[in-house]
């Protein structure tokens, strides 16, 4: 990767949507040469995707939740069946293993107190082998990821 696919990286992660021909000449690449290069990123796995980015508050999800679980045990199987009961909740957004005090950390949107409450009882308590749970409530946004840095 040179600084011309950096660069690339670095407008893509601002704006996807744009048409190729204006990157290009943003960048000051024929249309042609950006298209390459930009196959050439999704093709070695740099560029995994594209999405757009939604709004949670318009999309009605005032909450923002942070959720540590803890399991009982360390176990494959346990492991295992927690992580495949994640993946089948559409309520749970994002699920990472972690290092530290907690096992695992979700991310989680909800309506209001109520929806929480809601995705709480039907969905966070019915995890498999979990031994504790600390919720957090996020207040306030202060940056929002925008992307890799790509240098």
């Amino acid at each position: 990767m040179d600084n011309i696919d950096a660069r690339i990286l670095h407008a893509l992660q601002r704006d996807s949507s744009r048409p190729v021909a204006d990157l290009a000449n943003e960048l000051g690449l024929s249309a042609s040469a950006c298209h390459r290069r930009i196959k050439s990123l999704e093709a070695s796995g740099i560029i995994a995707g594209y999405s757009a980015r939604l709004s949670r508050r318009k999309m009605g999800f005032s909450l923002l939740v942070f959720v540590e679980i803890t399991l009982r045990s360390q176990e494959r199987s346990v492991l295992d069946g927690f992580e495949a009961a994640v993946r089948a909740s559409p309520d749970i957004l994002e699920c990472h293993l972690t290092s530290g005090q907690a096992d695992y950390t979700l991310r989680v949107v909800a309506r209001d107190m109520d929806d929480y409450d809601r995705i709480h009882r039907d969905c966070l308590a019915a995890l498999p082998d979990v031994s504790s749970m600390h919720t957090t409530f996020a207040l306030r946004p202060i940056k929002f990821w925008q992307g890799y840095p790509v240098r």
